[in-house]
């Protein structure tokens, strides 16, 4: 499993605090089944926790998403700030999700050095840490 951050979320996640430990932790969860909300066309919904506070009150993240294989993380917001993606952004994020999620490995490393991607660290071992605390 490969996870990836397009450049706009990068910077979000930098300028919020929210750390690859927590990305990878909701991708983790997508990979145990446990997704928050499926929006089709490969896109997902995950929450990701606020430090020191719970999921709930947290942040919703969109990701483009291929079980087992690749996840691009393409769009985040707090939850206090707004409630769900208007119809304008959940097309645009189809949009992107039809360009990465087929996309081969040439084409990823092409967007890794052009800076439209980064990858983030997500070994083995973490769906196995998630099922570990989920028992």
């Amino acid at each position: 499993m490969r996870v990836f951050l397009t450049k706009w979320m990068a910077r979000y996640a930098r300028r919020e605090g929210i750390s690859n430990e927590s990305l990878s932790e909701a991708i983790a969860r997508a990979e145990m089944g446990l997704i928050d909300a499926d929006l089709g066309g490969g896109l997902i919904k995950q929450r990701i926790a606020r430090a020191g506070k719970g999921r709930s009150g947290g942040y919703r993240t969109i990701v483009a998403y291929r079980r087992a294989e690749k996840a691009f993380i393409i769009y985040g917001f707090a939850k206090s700030e707004r409630g769900n993606l208007g119809r304008g952004e959940l097309k645009t994020a189809r949009e992107i999700a039809a360009i990465w999620i087929p996309a081969d490995e040439r084409r990823i490393s092409a967007g890794l050095e052009a800076g439209e991607l980064e990858e983030v660290d997500y070994g083995q071992e973490k769906d196995q840490q998630i099922r570990g605390g989920a028992s």
